[in-house]
């Protein structure tokens, strides 16, 4: 899938600040099919290729960039969702299944780097950034033990919260407590602000920021934007601060990525075919956009470069 008109009539210009962004002959491409649910995309530079998860298939699959080849870079996975790298620039991974947050080594070995807290099993940790300290910050919703497809059914032990793990100490951290579904995270380009989403919030879902102070605390939660009747799922910053945020489901019209500037207002979109649950900024300047859709994986260049640590 991929117009052949420049410039491509699926990315929306909706603020007249977008209009820099769009690169104008480059389109929308589906760059793989067949799928049952696409979360997590990483881009890895240094080998020129895309990892990203099947969650229902308990797989994380890998899309190289030079030939387009599509294969299984893992299986099982551990019911993966989201996925980063640390600053070493090993995988980080989130688990449904183990109910845990792991690193894979140089060498291909797993280190488990969360999977409780205070003496209790984490819920289903969802999605994972890193700071440029170095530390590890995921959300821990239910979503992956509330049922069969995506995990393993169970109880929750813990209320839902976003974790801190220090990169020097090992200590984990609950930073936020009680949020009403968290799901996708992502830092300002100054790591001053914490952006999250709250999945189940009501009466509907929202995307709210958190002062970040010193680092390791959040503060003064806000809501920056409300979803009305979309869905954010993950989300990144650019260089710029603007978010770019996987969306969708309810409506046809809504499904896709769409782009916020750093207050919160809507300018642009990008439409896809299927609803977008996740993406990252990749290729040799990370100005390539990864989109994983519900079954397919898609890309589009644009002019700007996301952030670090996403």
């Amino acid at each position: 899938m991929s117009s052949a008109r420049y410039p491509d009539p699926a990315i929306e210009i909706l603020d007249a600040s977008f209009a820099r962004y769009r690169v104008f002959n480059a389109a929308v491409e589906r760059l793989a099919t067949g799928f049952r649910w696409c979360e997590g995309p990483v881009w890895f530079g240094d080998g020129r290729y895309l990892l990203w998860s099947d969650i229902p298939e308990n797989r994380i699959l890998r899309w190289d960039e030079e030939s387009g080849a599509v294969g299984v870079f893992r299986r099982p996975s551990g019911f993966a969702n989201g996925n980063t790298r640390d600053r070493q620039g090993r995988l980080v991974t989130c688990e449904h299944g183990g109910r845990r947050v792991t690193r894979t080594e140089y060498d291909g070995s797993a280190t488990v780097l969360a999977d409780q807290f205070e003496g209790r099993r984490l819920n289903s940790p969802n999605d994972v950034v890193t700071a440029s300290d170095g530390a590890v910050w995921f959300t821990d919703p239910t979503f992956g033990i509330a049922g069969l497809y995506e995990g393993e059914r169970a109880e929750s032990e813990l209320s839902q919260n976003v974790y801190r793990l220090d990169a020097v100490t090992g200590a984990l951290e609950a930073v936020a407590r009680d949020i009403a579904g968290p799901n996708g995270l992502c830092f300002s380009p100054d790591e001053r602000v914490l952006y999250l989403v709250e999945f189940r919030g009501q009466p509907t879902r929202r995307i709210v920021a958190f002062d970040v102070v010193g680092g390791r605390a959040l503060r003064d939660r806000r809501v920056l934007i409300d979803a009305g009747p979309g869905t954010p799922d993950g989300i990144r910053c650019d260089v710029d601060g603007n978010l770019w945020c996987g969306w969708g489901m309810g409506d046809d019209a809504l499904d896709g990525v769409t782009v916020f500037n750093p207050d919160g207002r809507l300018i642009g979109r990008i439409r896809l075919p299927e609803r977008c649950a996740n993406l990252c900024f990749g290729g040799r300047h990370r100005n390539r956009l990864f989109m994983a859709a519900s079954q397919s994986l898609y890309a589009v260049y644009v002019d700007t470069q996301g952030c670090a640590g996403g």
